[in-house]
């Protein structure tokens, strides 16, 4: 740092704030590295088997619980949180429509990787232009860092009952992202309060039950697991339990009373993309793979891929109110090259079949304890 009063740590760190909130971040906050804290109930949740078919997370564990080993030299963190929210998405509509799709609010939009990963950049070129060379890097879900303990002690909120980061502002519906530099910066007070009282909306609402307990995950269970990370068969038990959720699930946030007060983001790139918030499921299902990569480029969709994507939605259209569409549709992937394809269509006839001759079609209701506005 120069010896001159107007670059002052103290002062610099309002600055980094400020200049954050120009780039587009709705919050940030300044942490140290060290989250040695947090290891005992990390390498548990790993041990429980929690985490599923993710064994990267089981991965670079001195990295995650100390950045300054991802980034040698590293002093200070800083955290930015983004709004994603779109406006006019109707999510609970959606959700009760066993025609459409849901699709996560958080992926309507272009990928959010890129977006504030640049930003975050500009921000560290910011920053080097007022105090002379540092070395920094940013981050967003891309590194072993655990995103929601460093927010947490950067005081951008509390860590929730479903394990999410909410703010009594914002909500919960916000991405997150880190900014290494190897500067000492004055930190912020770590968020020590939880706002969650009483309240076990999110983990009651769960269609597949996937919290143990307040604060636990068992991601097996997890539908966004399910449809984004799984890479082979879904579990029959959980089938009928996702609904029409093709790519990740937001229930536990569509419940939360703290979302009452989420913003619509300002960012145009997260508003809705190809009608992806109104699709219906039998469209999406005739996609084919050059189809489904055009649609979808640029969108963090790709992540499951065109046979996860039509795992996902044969699934869907046998939670749905069937139909000779769907039927016709279904029936046509019982050829498709993919085993997973034909298993999950044949699986989706059977129980349409099933529930015609009960006379007792799925029932497409999304509890709720109040209707917020979204």
């Amino acid at each position: 740092m120069p010896d001159n009063p107007s670059h002052t740590l103290a002062t610099l760190a309002q600055k980094i704030k400020d200049w954050a909130n120009e780039l587009g971040f709705q919050q940030c906050g300044i942490t140290d590295c060290d989250l040695s804290a947090e290891r005992a109930h990390y390498e548990q949740w790993i041990e429980a088997g929690y985490h599923g078919e993710m064994g990267y997370l089981n991965n670079h564990l001195d990295k995650r619980f100390s950045a300054d080993s991802l980034l040698p030299g590293t002093q200070r963190i800083i955290c930015v949180r983004m709004d994603y929210l779109p406006p006019d998405t109707d999510a609970l509509e959606v959700l009760d429509d066993g025609k459409h799709a849901y699709v996560s609010r958080y992926t309507l939009g272009r990928d959010y990787h890129k977006l504030i990963r640049k930003r975050l950049t500009q921000l560290g070129k910011k920053i080097d232009e007022a105090v002379g060379e540092t070395v920094f890097r940013a981050f967003v879900d891309s590194a072993p860092l655990l995103e929601r303990p460093l927010a947490e002690k950067a005081g951008i909120g509390w860590r929730g009952k479903h394990t999410l980061i909410l703010n009594r502002e914002a909500g919960s519906m916000f991405f997150l992202g880190e900014l290494l530099i190897d500067l000492p910066l004055p930190i912020d007070e770590p968020t020590t309060e939880e706002h969650c009282g009483k309240c076990t909306a999110c983990i009651d609402v769960c269609p597949t039950q996937a919290f143990p307990q307040p604060h636990l995950l068992d991601a097996r269970k997890c539908i966004s697991y399910l449809t984004i990370e799984l890479s082979g068969s879904i579990p029959e038990a959980l089938r009928p339990k996702m609904g029409n959720r093709i790519f990740g699930c937001d229930d536990c946030q569509l419940i939360c009373p703290w979302n009452k007060f989420a913003d619509f983001t300002r960012e145009q790139d997260f508003h809705p993309r190809q009608k992806l918030d109104k699709h219906e499921l039998i469209e999406l299902f005739n996609w084919d793979e050059a189809t489904f990569l055009k649609k979808t480029e640029g969108s963090a969709i790709r992540r499951t891929g065109h046979i996860g994507w039509l795992r996902n939605i044969a699934v869907a259209l046998g939670n749905s109110d069937g139909g000779e569409a769907v039927i016709n549709a279904l029936n046509a992937k019982l050829t498709h090259e993919s085993e997973i394809v034909q298993e999950h269509s044949l699986w989706a006839l059977n129980r349409l079949a099933k529930s015609e001759e009960k006379g007792m079609l799925p029932i497409h209701t999304h509890p709720r304890r109040e209707k917020i506005k979204f």
